[in-house]
């Protein structure tokens, strides 16, 4: 599913115009971007939750041609499905 697919939803379950659901998709998503940029977790009931984790510097290598070099500390977001999403993924009741 892409974004466009899901605008579309929105319109189809709200009775939005085109428009207003893509502003309104966006928004969301402005949101949680701003939210995990900032290193909050965000948290959706029955959906999941973003979690930012701090990853350390360390060791790795070129793999064409096998330079040690370090991988720079950064920070990644994972994220874990609630159990009511993962019971509906898997058919479970």
């Amino acid at each position: 599913m892409t974004k466009i697919d899901l605008f579309e939803k929105v319109q189809e379950g709200t009775g939005l115009t085109k428009k207003e659901s893509a502003e309104m998709v966006e928004a969301v998503f402005s949101i949680m971007k701003s939210t995990l940029e900032s290193g909050d977790n965000l948290k959706i009931s029955g959906f999941g939750s973003f979690v930012v984790k701090q990853k350390a510097d360390r060791r790795g290598r070129n793999p064409q041609t096998g330079e040690a070099l370090t991988i720079e500390a950064r920070r990644i977001v994972t994220f874990k499905t609630s159990g009511v999403l993962k019971d509906q993924i898997n058919d479970e009741k």
